[in-house]
């Protein structure tokens, strides 16, 4: 019965996160994908300039296909931005401490043919995978919407 339940319950997740999603989204496995209309590159620099816009910090930049090179391989430009809220996420560890290993919050991008896509974990992902409790609405709410709107801000038109 509780596993009826909790298939349930991904599925009204799943279900509104869809009608929030912008066409393009792939929303699968606790991880949205969208089409960025934008290079690698840009979109990089947009998501930045959208995380330091709310007063969140950039902790770190991966540049994946850099690293590559130094191993003499190759492969399409990906790129991880790796930022967060030292306040928000201070609160999540406290209540869940297991989410520090998805903590700071990271976004990816990376080329996939003619495409530039950009990814993230959902916050329904992050609530199921660590148990938060008491404070699933602030995941739900807050970081959702910030996820959702540095996504869109990456990708979207100019």
């Amino acid at each position: 019965m509780k596993a009826r339940i909790e298939r349930m319950l991904r599925f009204a997740v799943f279900a509104a996160a869809a009608l929030w999603l912008p066409v393009g989204v792939l929303a699968a496995d606790g991880m949205v994908v969208i089409d960025s209309q934008h290079g690698v590159a840009e979109t990089e620099a947009r998501l930045i300039e959208a995380v330091e816009g709310k007063g969140l910090t950039v902790m770190a930049r991966v540049d994946h296909q850099a690293n590559a090179k130094t191993v003499d391989m190759e492969m399409p430009a990906t790129r991880l931005v790796i930022f967060g809220n030292p306040a928000a996420g201070t609160q999540l560890m406290k209540c869940a401490p297991t989410v520090a290993i998805d903590l700071p919050m990271k976004m990816l991008i990376w080329e996939d043919g003619d495409t530039v896509k950009v990814a993230y974990n959902t916050a329904g992902y992050l609530v199921e995978r660590h148990g938060i409790g008491d404070c699933a609405a602030l995941v739900q709410g807050k970081i959702r919407q910030a996820l959702h709107g540095f996504a869109r801000a990456a990708a979207g038109p100019q």
